[in-house]
């Protein structure tokens, strides 16, 4: 048998939660993967709803024949991203990475597994996308029966030169980092940019629709479309694909994806074992000098493992510091920006005071620095390492302190920072400054301790890799 399909086949086989629920005989095992399927499919429902939507209003606005290029447009941004935030970890710093290694495969084979193994995870949101936007398309213009085929065969093409791209570049900032100590900073930038981003884009969807902008963005978003074309020839070769039935575009598409298959796997197998090597062992330097040793308590270093475990996953990372980054920019901007200005902004002239306003203002920065506790995950990251945790000289009682501690530490001050600024902004008198300085930081307290009972309630040891 070929050795890809093998390779294939069995690490399939090995994750499947279908796989699972067909030997399991655990019920609530069996009622975890069930509603896991049930999930899925709500959310598979909602985007295919959002893209019927988007391709309908196309056609009311009389823009329908941007429809192509907006489905792959769509398609290229989703496995770009959907694949860059699952490189480490799937592509490279695997957990099975030596049991694999040492069979008769080589890297680049064992790579390009690895590749398809990620396609094959993300093509249900691929083909919900193309699906979804091939019946708005044919609601709309209802093109000849040819394009139906000929759209769904490339939209199983159109995903892998970004896919291509996002792995290269996971693999040049892995090959670039793995001699470094925090190897996930780099990633860590460019996942928290596009968090941002997200949010960013709720305030101009709201100001669209208030402002009555839709027929303007629309007109906007389809000049983008034939931008994107330009500067991304494979959006341009796909539209012109199932527009026009070009068999020339048919065939670069699928041409220049297969060259640019072999090519990429071609340079990564030729590093694939050094960077695999590196990421799992850090590179230690060729001299070495002794420096002051540092004296910390007990609960002090823990608390600093927690952090040195945190900037060195990328996923552990976003989660754990996006909602101190938004409550520290919060923080930032009320102090440069009138407080009523941005309620008038914010509440669009509702009849609320920023005297009104005070009792709000701990929970609105507990809103924010809250989003996710470290004690929740720390417990299920010691995963494989746990052993070595229960071999310590060290109490359960004063481990969980120790990482209560971390959370404390990073969320306690840009949360003070945060009610201190607001408070100032707002001339909130003394007196209730520093009872909401001492409600936010009882909250912390509290999100800090809950959260420690939920990860060692709920611990979950036996993950394959951080995503």
């Amino acid at each position: 048998m070929n050795k890809n399909y093998v390779l294939l086949r069995t690490l399939l086989r090995s994750t499947s939660r279908r796989n699972s629920l067909k030997h399991c005989r655990d019920s609530k095992k069996r009622g975890k993967i069930i509603g896991g399927y049930i999930g899925q499919g709500i959310l598979f429902l909602m985007l295919m709803a959002y893209c019927i939507a988007n391709c309908i209003g196309c056609g009311v606005y009389g823009l329908a024949g941007s429809i192509p290029a907006m489905c792959a447009m769509l398609i290229s941004l989703l496995s770009f991203v959907l694949t860059l935030f699952k490189t480490n970890g799937y592509l490279f710093n695997f957990k099975e990475y030596d049991m694999l290694m040492s069979l008769p495969f080589s890297a680049k084979q064992i790579a390009a597994c690895k590749f398809t193994y990620m396609y094959l995870q993300s093509l249900p949101w691929f083909l919900s996308v193309a699906v979804s936007m091939l019946i708005g398309y044919g609601i709309c213009v209802r093109p000849a029966a040819a394009v139906y085929p000929v759209w769904l065969l490339l939209s199983l093409l159109l995903p892998l030169i970004p896919m291509l791209a996002a792995a290269f570049f996971g693999f040049l900032i892995a090959k670039i980092g793995s001699g470094f100590r925090n190897k996930s900073i780099a990633m860590t930038v460019v996942t928290i940019l596009f968090v941002l981003a997200v949010f960013g884009l709720r305030f101009f969807l709201e100001d669209m629709f208030r402002n009555d902008k839709t027929e303007d963005v629309m007109n906007a978003l389809s000049g983008l479309t034939g931008s994107a074309g330009k500067l991304y020839p494979p959006i341009a070769w796909f539209s012109g694909a199932v527009t026009a039935l070009r068999i020339s575009d048919i065939l670069l598409l699928t041409g220049i994806s297969l060259v640019l298959f072999e090519i990429v796997f071609l340079l990564v197998g030729a590093s694939y074992r050094k960077i695999n090597s590196a990421l799992q062992s850090h590179a230690s330097a060729g001299r070495f000098v002794m420096k002051h040793q540092k004296h910390r308590s007990l609960l002090q270093t823990i608390a600093f493992k927690e952090f040195k475990r945190m900037t060195g996953s990328t996923v552990y990372m976003t989660n754990a510091v996006m909602g101190e980054l938004l409550c520290l920019i919060m923080g930032i901007a009320v102090c440069f920006a009138d407080i009523d200005s941005l309620l008038h902004h914010m509440l669009q002239d509702a009849p609320l005071t920023k005297e009104m306003l005070y009792p709000a203002i701990p929970f609105i920065v507990y809103f924010v620095v809250a989003m996710v506790a470290t004690t929740v995950c720390t417990p299920s990251l010691e995963g494989k390492n746990y052993w070595i945790v229960q071999s310590l000289p060290i109490r359960k009682k004063t481990l969980y302190q120790g990482k209560m501690l971390f959370n404390l530490y990073l969320t306690v001050p840009v949360a003070v920072f945060t009610t201190v600024t607001i408070c100032i902004s707002a001339k909130a008198p003394l007196v209730n400054t520093l009872l909401y300085v001492l409600l936010i930081i009882v909250l912390c307290m509290f999100s800090t301790a809950w959260g420690c009972v939920c990860g060692v309630r709920h611990m979950r040891l036996d993950w394959e890799n951080e995503v």
